[in-house]
């Protein structure tokens, strides 16, 4: 008899999670949403400080009972965070850029699940390894910050076989149900999609991002180092806006040569805090975000290509139902 594994006792209907995208892009109603309609919502807590965590973990428990995940980014981790989600047990913490063997111990202690994200069959293999409950696996097709060299079809059959009896996760470029199916059929025991989550009503994308998504398509994104402020030298995919376009006019200059470094661009809301941020920031524009729009990183994954509309996470997952029983006939 197979021995259940993290997702078995997660016991979801539908295997799809959301891609915890940071400062809040994925808050409360996104993650309570989709855990209402069977999925697994993860929250974006990435770059916020313990006191948000504990705000936001708080506000999806009034708003679902479902187990829900939390997700961290380690070079922008002081600890607090982490430490939040294992004290207000939330069942699942994703881990993304860093190495997870020092949380492990921890994690098991309080019963809470650790996967870790990573970019590579290799970086997978260690994390298993190292305690990891399962694997997210992405492609450079991902949106966001973007830790692989390789499509995800290119690593996905190798990360199963690697992995074996540990699930793993497909993430980068997951754009409908035919594409889940094919995930599936190559081993993926589930999928992490962030851009189609982004552009629903739930998320917490400034009404301007979800316009932009909209508009975009993924021949309209790049992978780009220049949204560095804050998390230096890391690759991540956007929609190319008028700042990227400036930059790459200009012959892409390097850090401490590109134009207009340190201007401030705008605000950043968190609790009582008013943060100024300067151009190149990291942060997305969320609803908390107060400038414009050109200036900041427009993360989002090839899969912009299927955005046509803003619609509820309950439509979003009820069409991405259908168009995988409507893939499943036609490969029958």
């Amino acid at each position: 008899m197979r021995k259940r594994n993290m997702l078995d006792h997660l016991n979801l209907k539908a295997p799809v999670w959301n891609a915890g995208m940071g400062l809040g892009l994925a808050g409360a109603n996104l993650v309570a949403a989709i855990s209402r309609v069977g999925g697994f919502g993860v929250l974006g807590t990435g770059a916020l400080p313990a006191t948000e965590v504990k705000n936001m973990i708080d506000s999806t428990r009034q708003l679902t009972e479902k187990p829900i995940g939390a997700n961290i980014i380690i070079p922008m981790s002081d600890g607090s965070d982490l430490a939040a989600c294992f004290d207000l047990g939330v069942e699942v913490v994703v881990l993304f850029w860093g190495d997870i063997q020092p949380y492990i111990k921890d994690a098991q202690k309080k019963g809470i699940y650790i996967v870790s994200q990573c970019g590579s069959v290799e970086e997978a293999v260690i994390a298993a390894d190292a305690g990891a409950n399962a694997v997210i696996i992405q492609g450079t097709e991902a949106g966001g910050h973007v830790k692989a060299d390789q499509p995800l079809h290119h690593v996905l059959k190798s990360c199963v076989h690697e992995l074996g009896s540990i699930p793993t996760i497909a993430a980068g470029g997951i754009s409908d149900g035919s594409d889940i199916l094919k995930v599936l059929a190559s081993g993926a025991q589930a999928v992490s999609m962030g851009t189609r989550f982004l552009a629903t009503t739930e998320s917490c994308a400034a009404k301007a991002y979800k316009e932009k998504l909209i508009s975009a398509d993924a021949a309209n994104t790049v992978i780009t180092k220049l949204f560095d402020g804050g998390w230096p030298n890391a690759n991540h995919r956007v929609v190319i806006n008028g700042t990227y376009k400036r930059w790459a006019d200009s012959n892409s200059p390097p850090p401490g040569q590109r134009s207009g470094e340190g201007t401030e661009i705008g605000t950043f809301s968190i609790g009582n805090s008013l943060i100024p941020l300067t151009r190149y920031t990291t942060y997305p524009p969320t609803t908390a975000f107060d400038g414009d729009i050109e200036e900041m990183p427009l993360y989002a994954g090839t899969s912009v290509s299927q955005v046509s509309e803003i619609v509820s996470v309950a439509e979003l997952m009820r069409t991405l139902s259908e168009e995988h029983k409507r893939a499943l006939l036609e490969k029958a």
